[in-house]
This record gives structure tokens, sequence and C-alpha cells, in this order.
């Protein structure tokens, strides 16, 4: 029963992430511009990945989530140099918000920005559901 009640707990709080890292992304455009705005966002986007990577596997452990949430970000960055999701995107604006429209190299440095602040906060709330009296 403990190990069900861990994993029912991983998946609340990831999708609990999912959505904060989703306001997180909107507010940040709202209130931002520029390339401020569009990095914090691509790390966000990896964040979010990451979050989603959690809710589907809730054992996964930070590293491999990380490398996951950075690989799937790459490759849609990568997709983009194809010009295919900004054809895509401009016909709908949920695959403009998934998918992006065009490729930016330093984008990639900051999906793993997302990635390693993602692993660190899941670390650490690991670390500290492991170390909680009565476990």
């Amino acid at each position: 029963m403990n190990d069900l009640r861990r994993v029912l707990t991983a998946r609340l709080l990831a999708a609990a992430a999912a959505l904060l890292t989703v306001v997180a992304g909107l507010g940040v455009r709202a209130v931002m511009s520029g390339e401020t705005a569009k990095y914090a966002g691509d790390a966000l986007y990896t964040v979010l990945v990451y979050a989603l990577v959690v809710l589907v596997a809730p054992r996964v452990r930070p590293v491999r989530a990380a490398l996951v949430a950075a690989g799937v970000s790459w490759a849609v960055e990568l997709f983009q140099a194809t010009g295919l999701p900004d054809a895509w995107g401009r016909r709908s604006g949920l695959v403009h918000l998934v998918l992006g429209s065009t490729f930016n190299p330093p984008d990639l440095f900051w999906y793993l920005v997302g990635a390693a602040v993602a692993a660190l906060l899941h670390r650490v709330l690991r670390a500290g559901r492991t170390a909680a009296p009565g476990r």
C-alpha cells in the first residue's frame, strides 16, 4: 500500500507541477518580453515535458527524466528546422504552442537548463519524502 501511495503522490505532484509550469509560462509571456521571456519559456517548456514524464512514469529517477525531457525538447527544436511545425502552426494555435515555429540554436541550451532545474527540484522533493518521519 505504501508503494501505491508513493506512486499516486508522485503523479499528483507531477500533475500539479505541470499545471504550475503552464501558468508560469503564460505568466512569463504576459509580464516579460524579448529574449528573457523567450528563453524562460524554453526552459519552462522542458520543465513541462519533465513533469509529464514523471506523470507517466512516477518511479523515474531524476537524471533519466531530465534526459528524456531534454531529448524530447531537442527533437522538437531540431524538427523545427524542417519548416513543418511553422506551416502546421499557422493552421493551429495548439500545434504552434506544442511544436513552436523556427529553429533557434540557443534554445537547445535553455532546454538543458530547464531539465537540470527540474531534476534538481525532483531530487530535493524525493529526498524530502524519504526523509520524512513515519515513512
